[in-house]
């Protein structure tokens, strides 16, 4: 019976996904849903935007080993990002009317440094979108007997065909059933668990003194440490094509900045369910805490939940992952046919043309990350990185071109290039200083370095937007 409702969960999506390709007309719809996404669907898809399995498989395993202190990147830092995003960079990105945020560095600083951006900013999606697909596997492979490649390969399948269809259509929809999905099913389980320990007091005070330890020890390396993994999601993801093509699909920039603050809110307040509920798994199931840390949840539900909560659970689950892995395949597929493509092909092939190319970027991309799904199927490993990847090349350039007016190219660019240099290069040393905050300073001073070094003569295109 479960699942039977697992299919018929999955067949309804993809038939939304089917049913709405008949709104997308050009590039614009399938990448920004027309710029015409109301309120609820916009904060329902920015919600979504990272509720994955890092946040239910990931963050409640860590928290049970280390606590609070252990998950402020996520999902802490990614509430942060979201209202950050809409205090000070939504707006002025807004106005410009673009379809990508390579096109947003290409308006401030030129093509040349939007082409660089783009490159930059492609490869952290592979990695991201195959955790995901390891995860959606394992979910299948919990409730049936198929094997991990060839839960990947059903996974892939699904999410490529409706976000194939749709775009950012069928993501934002499926975005609001799954955010629906997502909330019943957690308070559900929620509810479930504290009624079997015998209340919330109960689990609460058999939970370790540092499982509610939100701030560091009184010394300056805990804090740097702290700080670094605030900024992780929190500014590495603020340059990034997922958020971006979420918040601008809006109808209009005030709808764009609410859904950006309510869900922060709802991120953070959902976002903290996986690890009460695993703090209350942990009480009453310790021997299914000590087989499987990160399957501690699904393997709760399926031996001690009743057949609803396990239909309303995993389809929670399956919501979760699938709504962050098609917007994984949608961002980085239109930053390649919109800042690597049409560029060089835009006088030779119409919108049309383009909205294929969009499409078959989607295969191509899902393709890549199915590879390296199936040859590395660690899920930690896999998102590892792809924010870092970004902060430290990234978030300098674009924050200094919206708002700093002596930004030059060549500070953007020596900024996007030794910041990662930086990055990887400290990642080979045992530092007492994280790699990504060392990369994201070297960052910030390449770009101060450059800008005054090799001014741009002045342009509008220096002036904040």
């Amino acid at each position: 019976m479960l699942l039977t409702a697992i299919i018929a969960y999955l067949a309804i999506t993809v038939v939304i996904g089917a049913w709405s390709s008949r709104l997308v007309k050009s590039s614009d719809d399938f990448v920004l849903a027309g710029r015409s996404l109301p309120l609820f669907l916009s904060a329902s898809a920015l919600f979504a935007t990272w509720f994955g399995s890092e946040t239910i498989f990931g963050a409640s395993s860590v928290y049970l080993e280390e606590g609070l202190i252990g998950v402020i990147e996520d999902p802490f830092g990614g509430a942060l990002c979201l209202v950050l995003f809409g205090m000070f960079y939504l707006r002025p990105m807004y106005k410009m009317g673009v379809l990508t945020i390579g096109d947003v560095f290409k308006r401030i600083f030129g093509s040349r440094i939007g082409f660089f951006a783009s490159i930059f900013m492609i490869p952290a999606y592979f990695g991201y979108v195959a955790a995901q697909l390891v995860a959606l596997s394992l979910v299948l492979g919990a409730v049936t007997d198929i094997s991990l490649t060839e839960g990947i390969l059903i996974s892939a399948g699904i999410v490529v065909f409706y976000t194939f269809l749709g775009g950012m259509w069928a993501i934002s929809i499926t975005d609001f059933i799954q955010t629906t999905m997502i909330v019943i099913g957690l308070i559900w389980v929620a509810l479930m668990v504290t009624q079997e320990a015998g209340g919330m007091e109960k689990i609460l005070s058999q939970a370790p003194p540092e499982s509610f330890q939100f701030f560091p020890q009184a010394d300056i390396l805990s804090w740097v440490n702290y700080f670094g993994a605030w900024i992780i999601l929190g500014l590495g993801s603020i340059p990034s094509q997922d958020i971006y093509q979420r918040v601008m699909s809006a109808k209009s920039e005030n709808i764009a900045v609410k859904s950006t603050y309510l869900a922060g809110g709802f991120y953070l307040t959902f976002g903290l369910l996986p690890l009460f509920i695993a703090l209350g798994a942990k009480v009453l199931y310790p021997e299914l805490y000590l087989e499987n840390k990160q399957m501690l949840l699904p393997s709760m539900v399926l031996q001690h939940g009743g057949l609803p909560v396990q239909i309303v659970f995993f389809g929670a689950l399956i919501s979760a992952i699938m709504s962050t892995t098609s917007s994984g395949l949608l961002a980085p597929s239109a930053i390649i046919s919109e800042n690597l493509i049409r560029p060089y092909f835009g006088e030779k092939l119409d919108d049309r043309h383009f909205l294929w190319i969009l499409r078959a970027n989607i295969v191509l991309v899902a393709i890549i990350a199915t590879i390296m799904a199936t040859i590395k199927s660690n899920i930690y490993e896999l998102v590892a990185g792809a924010s870092i990847l970004m902060l430290v090349s990234l978030f300098v350039p674009i924050t200094t071109g919206l708002y700093w007016r002596k930004a030059s190219k060549m500070g953007a660019l020596m900024s996007m290039v030794f910041g990662m240099i930086a990055y990887l290069g400290f990642q080979n040393f045992e530092t007492l200083i994280p790699a990504h905050l060392l990369g994201l300073a070297v960052s910030a001073l390449s770009m101060l370095f450059g800008s005054y070094r090799f001014p741009d003569k002045k342009s509008p295109s220096n002036e904040l937007l």
